[in-house]
């Protein structure tokens, strides 16, 4: 026994248990405003922090301890802490594709399924997207919509073969998993000319949309329906799957039947999780988000459908193509990628 390494062990589990309890502290900091009351704001004391978000001073100054312990934020001495600018942005920002909030709301409620995923290990039983804590729904779309915003309408649909032509000029897409509607409403702003039609599995989140695209003004020219990938009925121009196909029962069965809904000359356009294809390669901090994430959202919705292939939110490109090909897609391109996507052009 190496006392050293166990000790250096020890001492980064309590890290990590001082991380997992952080992510309940990102979330307060959140829901309370705690964050967007310190961003630009310099130091200040916990009383200051309390008086500009209604909070209670004694909590306030447990949470800055223990925000600063995490480096989170910077402890400036004589009882003051600060938010530093390059924190704030990921922090309060939901326009930047830095922002990562979302992800925290994301990951604490997914935890909440803790006790039924341990069951399901052990029977083999899935766990629908639907069963999860509502916070699950919302801290997903915090964290994917300012990367659709950054990027889906200058830089992803731009790279698909003729498609942003298409969209100007007026086209039908379908986005499938549309979840709470904002990569439908990001397109539907920008191409006012096409119409859009998002489906998803959870009826909820389906309302949702339609409320969403209603106060953005573009009711008019998108629609939502309750419906899966395999139920997918009329022709369109461009189809999406924006970070679902791994969450699929049956991925083949999906692209396939999105593969008889294009047009002629028709684009799949499937955004996923960046990942390399073999597991050597997804050994780092976005990695372990995703394949824990994987673990509690992603696997257990897909083996809660029929065939269960559970791809899981690390598939990587090889098996995306090998998805692709089988369901008698010819010509599968990677035609753009960020830190946490990356964006494949599938045609016929």
């Amino acid at each position: 026994m190496d006392e050293t390494k166990l000790m250096g062990f020890v001492n980064r589990a309590v890290g990590d248990v001082a991380t997992l309890l952080g992510g309940s502290m990102v979330v307060l900091g959140d829901r309370l405003g705690l964050y967007r009351a310190m961003a630009g704001a310099g130091p200040l004391t916990p009383h200051e922090v309390a008086e500009r978000t209604g909070t209670t001073e004694r909590y306030v100054r447990e949470w800055l301890s223990a925000q600063a312990a995490t480096g989170y934020l910077n402890y400036e001495g004589d009882g003051t802490f600060s938010l530093p600018d390059e924190h704030a942005i990921p922090l309060t920002d939901e326009t930047s594709p830095a922002c990562v909030i979302g992800a925290f709301e994301m990951a604490l409620a997914a935890a909440h399924a803790t006790d039924r995923i341990t069951e399901a290990f052990r029977s083999g039983e899935g766990f629908g997207w639907g069963e999860h804590h509502a916070d699950v729904f919302e801290g997903c779309e915090r964290f994917f919509r300012p990367g659709y915003q950054a990027n889906l309408v200058s830089t992803w649909l731009p790279a698909l073969t003729g498609v942003a032509a298409k969209l100007e000029a007026g086209a039908r897409v379908a986005d499938v998993g549309c979840g709470l509607g904002a990569s439908t409403v990001v397109m539907a702003e920008a191409y006012p000319a096409s119409t859009f039609t998002g489906f998803d599995v959870h009826e909820p989140s389906i309302a949702s949309a339609r409320k969403r695209a209603a106060d953005a003004g573009v009711a008019d020219r998108t629609q939502f329906e309750v419906g899966s990938a395999q139920g997918l009925q009329g022709r369109y121009d461009v189809i999406c799957f924006f970070d679902c196909l791994h969450d699929m029962g049956d991925p083949v069965r999906a692209c396939s039947q999105a593969r008889g809904a294009l047009e002629p000359g028709g684009v799949l356009m499937v955004i996923e999780p960046m990942a390399g294809d073999a597991l050597e390669d997804n050994l780092n901090p976005i990695g372990a988000a995703f394949y824990g994430f994987s673990t509690l959202l992603c696997t257990p919705n897909s083996l809660a459908q029929d065939l269960g292939a559970a791809l899981g939110a690390q598939a990587g490109e090889r098996r995306l193509r090998e998805v692709a090909t089988a369901a008698g897609f010819t010509s599968v391109r990677r035609v753009a990628e960020t830190p946490f996507n990356m964006v494949l052009e599938l045609t016929a």
